[in-house]
């Protein structure tokens, strides 16, 4: 007979969705933006996917528009990117402390948006092809 340990509760959105997507990883920033001490810099695949995004601005306008409840879909990546100034795309940060630990972390839940983004799009874009 063989036993079998369940594993410890996910920490964080990202081992959540590991558990329902194992194939997880392959969106967002992972090792290969990773600077030499280790640290994820998620700002170049972020500045990448909201370069693709511009391509087609008009077709993510409904996640583009705040007062939209999928609109959070989009601020982890979009945090990380800068406008054409060369500013916060988002405009400045509110300053402190949790502003920092917030920014800081915010790449953590870039995986779990784009798999949420990808829950949203599936049913209009299978509604368009039918």
């Amino acid at each position: 007979m063989a036993f079998t340990i369940d594993p410890p509760p996910p920490s964080n959105s990202c081992q959540a969705l590991s558990r329902v997507s194992p194939g997880w990883a392959r969106w967002g920033p992972h090792a290969g933006y990773r600077q030499p001490n280790g640290v994820v810099d998620p700002r170049p695949w972020c500045q990448g996917f909201y370069a693709a995004m511009r391509l087609r601005l008009s077709a993510w306008a409904p996640l583009l528009d705040a007062s939209n409840v999928n609109h959070r879909l989009l601020l982890p990546i979009l945090l990380h990117c800068r406008d054409d100034q060369a500013g916060p795309l988002l405009g400045p940060p509110r300053t402190g402390r949790e502003t920092r630990d917030s920014l800081r972390n915010a790449h953590l839940d870039i995986p779990a948006a784009v798999e949420a983004m990808r829950q949203y799009w599936m049913p209009i874009r299978y509604a368009r092809a039918r």
